[in-house]
């Protein structure tokens, strides 16, 4: 799509059609390198069960 059709001012929609859809293709990296890195933290950080029963005896 040519950039003076987006700024022609014709079709509105459109042009936020395609800022919003800039900004989706922007942000999905960076939300799923995020919930791949909060699994990854959560699995690590927990206290593993075997450990705390040997300490108790």
């Amino acid at each position: 799509m040519c950039r003076a059709v987006l700024e022609s001012g014709e079709d509105q929609n459109m042009a936020e059609g395609i800022n919003d859809g800039i900004v989706f293709l922007m942000a999905v990296p960076y939300i799923l390198v995020g919930t791949i890195g909060f699994i990854i933290y959560r699995k690590f950080s927990r206290p593993d069960k075997s450990e705390n029963t040997e300490q108790n005896l």
